[in-house]
């Protein structure tokens, strides 16, 4: 988008100017158009489909870190993810994966058990389903609706 320069004191406004600032407009109204790829559209399961304008949406990409050691197959690990309670309207979607930074055995035979999210955070478990040691992490995508 054109940047349109400032006119001095006293400067005629001609038609070139008016012309300038009118295009400037025009390209700015583009931008924030209400069209259907700007809305942000989410399930929640305590009130239903929202949608929102994009602008009111709010992304997050987390990490937890799960202590290293050693697990027995069966177990599991919880972790909490939290975030400013101000963020969201409703409860965000939320995925998980696990990342198996050990290269282990008992890393790879891993999954993420999330449980229903709030505003202000995500609670889930980490199961294990082979003995040994680990070194793993979970990556976390957060999209919510923002306050």
């Amino acid at each position: 988008m054109a940047k349109i320069q400032i006119p001095q004191a006293g400067q005629p406004l001609d038609v070139s100017y008016i012309s300038e600032m009118a295009s400037a407009l025009n390209d700015l109204q583009s931008l924030v158009s209400p069209n259907q790829s700007k809305y942000l559209t989410i399930d929640t399961s305590q009130s239903g489909t929202q949608t929102a304008m994009g602008k009111n949406s709010r992304f997050i990409g987390g990490y937890v870190e799960i202590k290293p050691g050693t697990v027995t197959g069966g177990e599991g690990i919880p972790f909490t993810y939290s975030f400013s309670s101000a963020e969201f309207k409703y409860p965000p979607i939320v995925t998980a994966t696990v990342v198996n930074k050990g290269n282990t055995v008992a890393g790879k035979d891993t999954y993420v058990i999330l449980y229903p999210a709030s505003t202000s955070k995500v609670d889930g478990v980490v199961k294990f389903d082979s003995t040994g040691n680990v070194i793993v992490g979970v990556n976390l995508i957060i999209i919510g609706i923002t306050n």
